[in-house]
This record gives structure tokens, sequence and C-alpha cells, in this order.
């Protein structure tokens, strides 16, 4: 598509400093969109729910945005570490894509509860928070996937194949219809965020809006991952599963998990205050 937004010329008296042109990758300026657009609903629903400062949000932001660029590299790396290992240069130069989602959320996670804890905040509650924060911020980084032309989909004769010219992007091969699995992925992310702003008022625990939001996505990632086309992604047990089907099976596994434990604790503390209220209500 279009991986590159625009380039400009920098005026001379820079150029000391400064390269000749430089250049806006669009994969860059949809997740700084994200970021900017993510940060704004999280900072206004922590105000809103829990009198949170804005200034602790934008803290927040800091660290989490610090811990998804080290966990999304280190998770790129790993789909292929003998050929990153060997080419170095190559890894460092991919900043105009080369993130994997799930390295950024397995690093964000920890990140969180660390920041959650000391801030003194509720951390379930702030975790359900941060779920649709992190689907809006992942919708626009995929956007930004589908106009670098990565994260694409195979070759396919349907309606809905898109197919890359531009020579600049990473699509590969270029002028044949692919699945557009980027687009794909920013449906699905839209959707599990309407799902959890209209459930949110109806949820039975705190963290239960952040453990769906895992839950789904885990499921709707396997799904759509049948159709990517980009083999550098990295297969396990033979070519069986990709690397982010393996992860998301960790995933949802462990998400369902607590929420089982999760939901039977917060069952047995509805339980115990009703008995509690029925004792006190006794003549």
């Amino acid at each position: 598509m279009y991986p590159e937004l625009f380039r400009f010329n920098v005026p001379e008296f820079l150029r000391f400093l400064l390269p000749d042109q430089l250049v806006v990758f669009t994969y860059g300026f949809c997740i700084a969109l994200g970021i900017i657009t993510s940060y704004l609903y999280a900072s206004y629903q922590a105000k809103k729910q829990l009198n949170v400062p804005k200034e602790v949000m934008t803290n927040l932001l800091v660290f989490i945005v610090i811990a998804a660029v080290l966990g999304g590299k280190v998770f790129f790396f790993l789909e292929n570490p003998a050929y990153y290992f060997n080419h170095f240069n190559v890894f460092l130069r991919s900043f105009s894509s080369g993130f994997v989602f799930y390295g950024s959320l397995l690093f964000a996670i920890p990140t969180m509860i660390f920041f959650f804890r000391y801030q003194n905040l509720p951390v379930l509650q702030m975790f359900d928070i941060m779920a649709v924060t992190a689907a809006i911020v992942q919708a626009f980084g995929r956007m930004g996937c589908f106009f670098a032309g990565c994260c694409h989909g195979v070759p396919t004769n349907s309606i809905f194949g898109v197919t890359f010219t531009n020579p600049l992007c990473s699509a590969d091969p270029k002028n044949v219809p692919l699945h557009p699995t980027q687009l794909y992925e920013v449906l699905m992310l839209v959707v599990i965020a309407m799902l959890l702003s209209f459930y949110k008022k109806r949820k039975k625990f705190h963290g239960e809006l952040f453990l769906i939001y895992l839950v789904l996505y885990a499921v709707g990632r396997s799904i759509i991952e049948i159709y990517r086309g980009d083999d550098a992604r990295g297969f396990l047990f033979g070519g069986t599963l990709s690397h982010s089907q393996f992860i998301a099976i960790i995933v949802f596994i462990a998400a369902l998990f607590v929420y089982i434990n999760l939901y039977r604790k917060e069952k047995k503390k509805r339980f115990d205050i009703t008995i509690n209220q029925e004792k006190q209500n006794e003549p």
C-alpha cells in the first residue's frame, strides 16, 4: 500500500545533524495515533472511575511504550534468532515494522502490575480499563501493518483480496491479490472493543474485561493466522502452529484459568455477604 506517508527535505542549517531527507513511515504514524487515542481513552476512564490523576496515566504510558517496544522486538528476534543474530543491522533497521504484538503484551502486563501496585491503584480495575485501551492501540497498529504491507495474508481469488503494488512495501508476493489479514484483525479488534464497552457495566468481577479481551483475541488471532502468508513469523511442531498460535493457546488457557478462579472468589464473596445479611436480619 503506502509504507511511506511522506518525505520532506531537511533545512540546510540542520543537515549537519540530520540527513538531507526525512521519511515519515505510515506504520509509525498509525502507532503514534493509536498511542494518543488509547491514552486519551485510558486517562478519561481512569479519572472517571477511580479519580486517577492524568500525570499518573502519563507516566504509565511511558512505561508501557518502553515495555511494548522491548517485548515486540525481542519476540520479533525470536522468530528467526539465527538470521537476526548474524544480521543484527537488519534487526535494528526494522523499526518501520517488525514488532510482535504478543511480545509487547507479555512485556506490558507485568510492567502494568508493577506500576499499579507501586502507585497503590486497584490492579484488576485498572486492567479492565486497559482492556479497551489495548484493543484501540492494537487496531491502529494493524492499520499501520496494512499500509506497510507486513503481516499480510496468503494469495486469494475472493472478493476480499488486496493487491500490494508499492515496491517499498513488505508484502511478498506483490501484484497478487492477498487476504488483508491486517484489516481482518482491525475489524476483530473494533468488535472486541465495542463488546467490552457494552459489557463493562454488567461485568461480574473486576478484571473480567481484560480476561475476556485476552480470550477473544486469542481465539480470533488463531483463526486469522490460518490466512497469514508471511512465513517469516515462524512456526513450531513441523509447521503445525505459528509462533502466535502457540502463544495464543497458552494465553487462552492462562486467561481461562484466572477467569474461573476470580469468578469463584467473587461468587463465594457474594454468598458470604448474603449469609451475613440474612443473619443480621434474623429477629
